[in-house]
Formats: structure tokens, C-alpha cells, sequence
């Protein structure tokens, strides 16, 4: 009687669960750089110091990197972190941007072109993986760089509006990060398609019962 192809093989491990290994030092990272929001609304809207509020968005995008260095040194990578850290990266982007629109110290047509393009890719990405299967990829190296940019030019835009002596400087600083860092992010988010397209179709070839399994 031959095994039917859809069964597992005894050797290979069962699939890392979603919600295991939640509590590890990267994870624990990123939810510290999550609480932090809360805060940098405080600084901005009830104690009015753009400048506080400025440095501190600039020193969560700067850490951007430190969760995934953490989970790398030592070993703690984790189904839940990787799904974690990218949305706390988007939720913190949207929320400042969105803050400082109301501040107004950001012009509307670029926030506005800023915020388009995070929920357009990001809505994609999450429904394709979600409800079509996709396999997770990385992020560009592009992608990395449109989002240095964005990062460093949200909050100095911010600082250019603060009362600070510096504030005309920073001002140059954001567009010359921003008008940049905005094209290639739609770039790099055209250059998304192909690879969510892969993605798709490479989950559902892993989830098909039907996709023989090799001798």
C-alpha cells in the first residue's frame, strides 16, 4: 500500500506557530518602540514641543533596524516578530504622519502622497498574505533606502517647524530627503507586484494538497 502524497514526512519538523516564541528580546523591543507612540503624541499635541516630539519620531526610525539585528544575533527570529515588527513600523509611520498633518507641519500634498502610498502597499501586502497565501518576502534594498528617507524627512519637517534656531535648516533637510525619498517609494512599491505576484503563487503551490511531494 503506497503512503498518500499529501501525508507529512516523519522526519520533517511541524511549522513554527504564529504565537510561539512571543516573549524574546526583539519582540520586546519593538513593543517598547510601540509604546513610545503614545508619547510622542503627548509631546506634541498637549505639551506643544514639536521639537521633543521631532527628535524623539527621529530616534524611533532610526532603531528601526535594532529588532532585526537583535533577532539575528541571537538566534530569537520568530513567525509572531516577523509579522510584529513590520506592522509596528507601519503603524508608527501612519500615526506621525497623521499627527503632524493635524499639526500642520507638514504639507498636505506630500503627507497625503506619504500616507497613499503606505496603505496602498501595505493593504496589498496584508490581504495577499492573510487571504491569497503569500509567501512573505523582504523588503528591497530600495525599499530600505525610500524608507530612510521618509523617515528622516517626516520629523524634520517637524523641526522645521519648532521654535528652535535651526528650524530653517531642517526644513531644507526634508525636502531634500523627501521629494526622493517619495518617488522611490512608489518605485520600489510598483516593483512590489511582481514579487507579491510570486509570492501568491508560490504559497498557494505550498498549500495545494494536491502539489505531489518528492520521493
Amino acid at each position: 500500500m503506497s503512503i498518500p502524497e499529501t501525508a507529512a514526512s516523519p522526519t520533517a519538523e511541524p511549522a513554527e506557530g504564529v504565537f510561539e516564541n512571543v516573549f524574546t528580546l526583539p519582540n520586546l523591543f519593538t513593543l517598547l518602540r510601540l509604546m513610545c507612540l503614545p508619547l510622542f503624541l503627548y509631546l506634541l499635541f498637549a505639551q506643544d514641543n514639536r521639537a521633543g516630539a521631532a527628535w524623539l519620531l527621529a530616534l524611533l526610525g532610526s532603531t528601526d533596524w535594532v529588532d532585526g539585528y537583535i533577532a539575528r544575533r541571537f538566534d530569537q527570529t520568530s513567525e509572531f516578530g516577523k509579522i510584529f515588527d513590520p506592522t509596528v513600523d507601519r503603524l508608527l509611520f501612519i500615526v506621525s504622519v497623521t499627527a503632524i498633518i493635524i499639526d500642520g507641519s507638514i504639507p498636505l500634498w506630500f503627507a497625503i502622497a506619504v500616507l497613499a502610498r503606505e496603505l496602498i502597499v501595505g493593504g496589498v501586502i496584508a490581504f495577499s498574505t492573510l487571504f491569497l497565501h503569500m509567501e512573505r518576502f523582504g523588503v528591497t534594498w530600495l525599499g530600505k533606502c525610500a524608507t530612510f528617507a521618509l523617515m528622516g524627512a517626516v520629523p524634520s519637517f517637524l523641526l522645521g517647524n519648532a521654535d528652535v534656531w535651526e528650524s530653517p535648516a531642517f526644513l531644507v533637510v526634508a525636502w531634500v530627503l523627501g521629494i526622493p525619498g517619495l518617488a522611490l517609494s512608489y518605485w520600489t512599491g510598483i516593483a512590489y507586484i511582481p514579487l507579491i505576484r510570486h509570492g501568491i503563487a508560490a504559497g498557494r503551490a505550498t498549500s495545494d494538497p494536491t502539489t505531489p511531494t518528492p520521493a
